[in-house]
C-alpha cells in the first residue's frame, strides 16, 4: 500500500517522477518474493489500493456537498472504488509473476500495466485517471513522448525504467546493462522531446482574444434557490470586469448559468446583454426538452450565444459520470445521483466538432470527458483547438483540479491541438498544441484569464492519425518478443 501511494506521489499535484522508481522497484522486489501467481495478484491489489486510495481520495469533497445525506458514503465510496480499480494492478502482478524472474519480469509488467491502463479506459464505462505518464507533466520536454506514442506509450517507458532498478540485485554479470539502457530510454525522450520544443513556436489565431472566467461558486452554493440569483449576477460581473471591450469571445464554466437558457429568454439576453459584439458567450448549461408524453430529459450541455441572443450552437455532453449524472441499474439501486435534481440526464452523440461564427472548429469536452485520450475528437471531421468546460468544484481545495489539469494538457500534447479550459474555481488555462501553458488562473482564485487562441499544428501528430492502435502495436511486439525469449530460454 505505501508503495502504492509513492507511485500517486509522483502525480501531480506533488510530482515528484523519482518515487516511481522506489515505488516500481518496490513492486518487482515483493513479487519476486511470493510463491506463485496468486500470491503476485495479492500483491498487485494492495499497491493498487494504495495507489488509488492517495489518488482518488477528493471523491469525499464531493459526498461532503451534502453530507446529511452522502457522509456516510465516504469510507465505503473511497475503499470499494479503489478496491475495484486495484484488480488492475492484481492482475499485472500475476501477469509480471509468471514471466522469468529479472529483466523480463519487469518487461512483463510494464507490458501488462500498459494493457491495464487501455482497459481502465474502457471498461465499466471508463475511467483514465491518473495515467502514470502524467508524472512527466512537470516537464515540458517529457511529455513530447505522448505526441508520437500517447500517455499510454510513455507509461510504458516509465514503467519499464522505473522497475529497472530491481534487476541490480542478484547474481549474474552485467547487471548494470538493462537498467542503463531503460535510463537511455528516458533520456532519448527528454532529448527529443527537448528537440522539438526547441523549434515550435507558438502562433496565435488572428482577431480571437478569449476571456475565460473562474467565478469561483462554492459547490454547497451552487444549486440553492436563494443564492442564484447572485450567483448569475456575480458570473455576468466577472464577464464585464475590466478589459471586457478588447475580447472578442468569452467562456464560462459548466453550469455557469442557473437556468435553462433554452427556455429562458430573460436569462439569455442578460447573457447575450454580456456578449461582446460580433462576438459569442459560451457556457455550460443544463438543457430541457420534453418527450410527447410530457416526460422531461435533461443534457448537461454547452452553449454559444451570439449578442442578439439567438443560439449559435448546441453541444451535449456524452460521458457522463455514473452516480454524479445518471444512476446505473436505477431500478436496482435506491440511491440518487449527487448533482441536483432527480432526473437522470441523458448522453449526447459522441465527440463532435462545433463550428462557430468568429471561431474556428471547435472540441468541445464537458468536465471529465477531457480524461479520455481516445474520444476527444470525431476523427471524421477534426477540430482546430479543444474546449474543455467544467465544473471542479466537487473537487475541493485537493490534489483532484491539478490531476484534472494535467490530463488536459496531456490531451493537448497527444492531439497537437491547443485547449482552453474554463473551470469554476480552478484550474482555468489556455494550453498550447505542446502542452504548454500560456495563461492560468489558479485553484480557488476568482478572476478572468484574458488570452489568444493558439493555432494548432499543421498535422495531426501519429496519435491523432492512429490512436490506441500505437501503443497496443507496441503491447503486441513486445509480448511476441518476450515470449519468444522465454521459449529459447525454456524450451520445454
Amino acid at each position: 500500500m505505501l508503495l502504492g501511494a509513492a507511485a500517486t506521489a509522483a502525480l501531480p499535484p506533488v510530482g515528484v517522477p523519482p518515487l516511481l522508481v522506489v515505488a516500481f522497484t518496490g513492486l518487482v522486489w515483493l513479487i519476486d518474493g511470493t510463491r506463485g501467481a496468486r500470491a503476485a495478484a495479492a500483491v498487485g491489489w494492495w499497491f493498487g489500493l494504495g495507489h488509488f486510495v492517495a489518488g482518488l481520495y477528493w471523491f469525499a469533497f464531493a459526498l461532503l456537498t451534502d453530507p446529511a445525506r452522502y457522509g456516510w458514503l465516504i469510507p465505503p465510496a473511497i475503499l470499494g472504488i479503489s478496491a475495484v480499480l486495484a484488480l488492475y494492478f492484481a492482475a499485472v502482478a500475476a501477469i509480471a509473476r509468471l514471466c522469468p524472474a529479472g529483466p523480463m519480469r519487469v518487461v512483463g509488467l510494464a507490458l501488462a500495466w500498459t494493457a491495464a491502463e487501455l482497459l481502465r479506459a474502457r471498461l465499466l464505462t471508463g475511467f483514465p485517471w491518473n495515467l502514470i505518464a502524467s508524472a512527466w507533466t512537470i516537464s515540458d520536454a517529457m511529455m513530447q513522448t505522448m505526441a508520437l506514442v500517447g500517455a499510454y506509450g510513455l507509461g510504458l517507458i516509465t514503467v519499464l525504467a522505473a522497475a529497472m532498478p530491481a534487476t541490480l540485485v542478484g547474481a549474474g554479470r552485467r547487471r548494470w546493462l538493462p537498467t542503463a539502457l531503460t535510463t537511455a530510454l528516458l533520456l532519448a525522450a527528454w532529448a527529443g522531446g527537448a528537440w522539438r520544443l526547441n523549434g515550435g513556436s507558438t502562433a496565435f489565431v488572428d482577431g480571437v482574444l478569449l476571456r475565460l472566467v473562474q467565478p469561483n461558486i462554492a459547490q454547497t452554493n451552487k444549486w440553492k434557490r436563494d443564492r442564484m440569483a447572485a450567483n448569475f449576477d456575480r458570473v455576468l460581473g466577472l464577464v464585464r470586469s475590466s478589459g471586457f471591450t478588447a475580447v472578442t469571445q468569452v467562456i464560462l464554466p459548466e453550469t455557469a448559468v442557473p437556468y435553462l437558457i433554452g427556455e429562458d429568454v430573460v436569462a439569455r439576453l442578460r447573457l447575450a446583454a454580456a456578449t461582446p459584439p460580433g462576438g459569442l458567450l459560451i457556457t455550460g448549461a443544463i438543457r430541457r426538452e420534453r418527450a410527447a408524453d410530457g416526460t422531461p430529459r435533461l443534457w448537461n450541455s454547452l452553449y454559444a450565444i451570439e449578442p442578439s441572443g439567438a443560439v449559435a450552437g448546441v453541444y451535449d455532453k456524452f460521458h457522463l459520470v455514473p452516480f454524479g449524472e445518471y444512476v446505473p441499474f436505477r431500478r436496482l439501486l435506491p440511491v440518487t445521483k449527487l448533482t441536483a435534481g432527480s432526473i437522470d440526464f441523458s448522453a449526447g452523440p459522441g465527440p463532435r466538432s462545433l463550428r462557430l461564427p468568429g471561431l474556428p472548429p471547435a472540441g468541445p469536452l464537458i468536465c471529465y470527458e477531457v480524461i479520455f485520450p481516445h474520444q476527444v475528437v470525431d476523427p471524421s471531421d477534426r477540430p482546430a483547438w479543444l474546449l474543455n468546460i467544467t465544473n471542479d468544484a466537487w473537487f475541493g481545495m485537493s490534489s483532484g483540479p491539478y490531476q484534472h489539469f494535467a490530463a488536459a494538457r496531456m490531451r493537448a500534447v497527444e492531439q497537437g491541438l491547443p485547449l482552453a479550459r474554463a473551470a469554476n474555481n480552478g484550474i482555468t488555462g489556455v494550453i498550447d498544441p505542446y502542452g504548454r501553458v500560456i495563461a492560468r488562473l489558479g485553484l480557488g482564485q476568482t478572476g478572468v484569464v484574458d488570452a489568444p487562441l493558439p493555432v494548432a499544428l499543421a498535422a495531426p501528430t501519429p496519435y491523432a492519425r492512429f490512436g490506441d492502435a500505437i501503443p497496443l502495436g507496441l503491447i503486441a511486439v513486445g509480448s511476441i518478443g518476450l515470449l519468444a525469449w522465454i521459449r529459447r530460454r525454456r524450451p520445454s
